[in-house]
């Protein structure tokens, strides 16, 4: 019999063969123009109403319902639901929704696949336990009545900045579809029903739908039968301004692609609110409004005909960050013809304008960037962390415009930073718990607080800038340790979850200056160790928002394998544990060079509302493997350059090192106790960490802090492999919506 010992030197060549196709398969994946967009997968609520959108306003078309028809039935279920995503639990309102849209399509209630749905919705309450957002659906139609719905008046436009419950309490996504739903509210429309739904009701009795008890949100409940009865009489001249303010707050907030926020439901929201308002169908803000949801559209052929699927978002400045990110950690140099494209292209994509989050934060200059194409009112930090790690690396001719951008992008994001040290996505300090009492947020997370999964990517920025920002750096860390797991994992807010949020931590904390073998570290390498699958692989399913059991547990997927590699490269764990996460990754890369991820590993509302981004399942193994090959992480010599004065000024006058371990408390920091070194040593199959972490020697177990100089001549660098579509302009000029108002 033969053995065959694997060592890492093995691993290492089966990885860089794997890298070299990944590399080649993303590099073939980009737009001329530069930038980098995978479909962003949702569930068929989206595609249920935009077939009810249109009905509502007259411009549904038979061939638009035959193919979302045909995408909705594709994804039932055996028995007869819709899950929020792939292979998750039944779930009533999304199948209330896709039951209504199918009915609206022509599908007789006597089918089988409507009578088990229809079975589903009655013995789990009928339509009365379906969220709120359902029911505005179905109060469209007089399938739903407006008495038993929570009001939204739109008086609420004039509640002061400093007062609870202003707008801007509310996190930018929720703020967009809540003032649109105030004129909605207030006008109480009923399109005419085409078919009833009486098959819907429990033929039973009904339990009550469990609500929340606490004093807040009781209050609120009366609050909202006393706004019922003032709907019915409001104070006309202060309602008809209040309306009107609204119109033009929306109308203000129309981007160039016609769209509101990027997302589908302050979009289609504003346009049923514009159109109750008075707007025809053909006004220049309606017109390019429902224009706009084309370019969110996606049509496939398939084997059973044409399906028709609506995208609730997109990602291109998101994608193209992390495709220069993974690029980077590959080892493709950084004047690679294809990198300097998509840098060119995020420079123009830097937001100039001011938007919502100016009322948290008056007087600071805007400087950054968003996730969409267009969405210019509300940029956010984590895709500016993001870009500025890529265009950091990118080698673009206009180095004095690079650094001019920077610059802005590191003050915006700087000033971002809320008063408890973290940051949130959209806005600062946006903490406020009031909103989440309302009657109204039964669905998703309507406020934007301070999360780990974008604090550990600024505090990654931030750990490569100027010692201007060291108490950036200091505060970050500080507020990641304070909310680390008790089983030593961060929570991800925006990625599926335990293993995204320290899958993201671990590397910032370690590039901050905080010692591989201090005990929150350890503590982490010892929780994906203990959630590791036997295949070799991490994954985790989304169900672990509702239920901690589900932490880190999962079927094995290529993004979340990722994400666990990145956190043990960066703690410097390169054992037989490591080694079959990268094994995990080798063996199941596919014919084209990526991966197969049918899961969805993204997060749009935890517990609600979920995504599955087609580049994960590229962009991070990218990183993971290039990390692995490279000893660890690669980057260009002039963000070594950066990363090595930076821990020279961590010799005592202040740097990022320095200030990091300050953060963390001494004691616990450079200098391990005996006692505490044993403790988590002896808890993993790794070699332990020797006392100084700057060796040399790319197959030790222990990193340093800082990355290592980029190869000068990359093993890895891919030609220029271009994809043939036409370029597509990300920005365009907006108009003049004030003027166009009063068109």
């Amino acid at each position: 019999m033969t053995v065959t010992v694997r060592t890492e030197a093995d691993a290492t060549d089966r990885a860089e063969d794997s890298l070299d196709r990944a590399v080649a398969h993303l590099l073939a994946l980009q737009d001329r123009a530069g930038w980098w967009k995978g479909e962003l997968e949702t569930n068929v609520t989206m595609d249920a109403e935009d077939l009810l959108f249109r009905e509502f306003l007259g411009i549904r078309t038979a061939e638009q319902t035959e193919q979302s028809a045909r995408w909705i039935r594709a994804n039932q279920r055996d028995d007869g639901t819709w899950a929020t995503f792939r292979g998750g639990p039944a779930e009533l309102s999304t199948t209330v929704e896709a039951y209504v849209a199918l009915k609206l399509a022509g599908d007789a209630a006597d089918a089988d696949h409507m009578k088990r749905a229809a079975a589903y919705i009655r013995d789990n309450g009928g339509v009365a336990h379906s969220r709120v957002f359902t029911r505005f659906w179905l109060a469209f139609f007089g399938w739903w009545s407006w008495d038993d719905l929570p009001v939204l008046p739109p008086e609420l436009i004039y509640l002061p900045k400093w007062m609870p419950l202003n707008v801007y309490d509310f996190a930018c996504w929720a703020r967009q579809t809540i003032v649109p739903l105030t004129i909605v509210s207030s006008l109480r429309p009923v399109h005419p029903a085409p078919f009833d739904l009486d098959e819907l009701r429990p033929t039973g009795p009904v339990p009550p739908k469990v609500v929340a008890d606490d004093a807040w949100s009781r209050f609120f409940r009366a609050a909202d039968k006393a706004l019922h009865l003032y709907g019915k009489r409001p104070v006309k001249a202060v309602r008809r301004r209040a309306v009107k303010r609204a119109v033009q707050w929306i109308i203000e907030r129309q981007e160039a692609d016609g769209g509101w926020g990027g997302i589908q439901p302050p979009w289609v929201y504003s346009l049923i609110a514009l159109h109750l308002s008075g707007y025809p169908l053909n006004h220049p803000v309606m017109a390019q409004g429902i224009k706009g949801l084309d370019g969110f559209t996606i049509w496939e052929d398939t084997p059973d005909g044409t399906v028709r699927r609506f995208e609730a978002c997109q990602s291109p400045v998101w994608d193209t960050g992390l495709s220069l990110v993974a690029l980077r950690d590959a080892g493709v140099a950084a004047d690679h013809p294809q990198v300097v494209r998509a840098a060119e292209w995020l420079f123009d994509e830097e937001i100039r304008e001011v938007g919502d989050w100016a009322v948290r934060r008056p007087g600071l200059e805007p400087g950054g960037w968003a996730f969409e194409f267009a969405n210019d009112y509300y940029p956010d930090t984590d895709d500016t962390a993001e870009v500025v790690m890529a265009l950091r690396y990118a080698a673009t001719p206009n180095t004095a415009r690079k650094k001019e951008i920077l610059a802005r992008a590191e003050a915006w994001t700087a000033g971002m930073r809320s008063k408890d040290g973290g940051w949130g996505a959209f806005d600062a300090d946006n903490t406020g718990q009031l909103p989440l009492k309302l009657p109204f947020c039964d669905f998703g997370a309507v406020i934007d607080p301070p999360s780990a999964d974008v604090t550990a990517h600024i505090v990654e920025m931030f750990a490569e800038s100027g010692p201007e920002y060291r108490d950036h750096v200091a505060s970050g860390v500080r507020w990641l340790m304070r909310n680390q797991e008790a089983d030593g994992s961060w929570f991800g807010r925006w990625g599926a979850n335990y293993i995204y949020g320290t899958g993201a931590v671990v590397p910032a904390l370690i590039l901050a200056g905080v010692d591989a073998r201090h005990s929150a570290i350890r503590r982490a390498v010892r929780w994906l160790h203990s959630v590791q699958n036997a295949d070799g692989g991490w994954g985790e399913d989304l169900r672990s928002y509702d239920d901690p059991s589900w932490a880190g547990k999962g079927d094995s997927t290529a993004s979340q394998t990722a994400w666990a590699l990145l956190a043990l490269l960066a703690a410097g764990e390169r054992g037989p544990r490591t080694q079959r996460g990268i094994q995990w990754l080798i063996d199941r890369q596919n014919a084209e060079g990526g991966w197969d991820e049918p899961q969805f590993t993204g997060t749009g509302f935890p517990g609600d509302f979920y995504i599955k981004y087609h580049m994960y399942r590229i962009v991070f193994p990218i990183m993971a493997l290039g990390r692995w090959v490279n000893g660890g992480t690669t980057e260009t010599a002039e963000r070594a350059d950066a990363a090595d004065a930076a821990a020279d000024r961590g010799a005592g006058d202040g740097g990022t090192a320095e200030v990091a371990q300050r953060a963390v408390g001494a004691g616990d920091t450079v200098v391990v106790a005996a006692a505490d070194e044993a403790a988590w040593g002896a808890a993993t199959d790794e070699p332990t960490a020797p006392l100084h972490v700057d060796a040399a020697d790319p197959a030790d177990s222990s990193k340093p802090a800082h990355r290592p100089a980029n190869p000068t001549d990359p093993a890895h660098a891919a030609t220029s492999a271009d994809a043939g579509r036409p370029a597509e302009s990300a920005k365009s000029a907006k108009s003049a919506k004030s003027a166009e108002a009063s068109g």
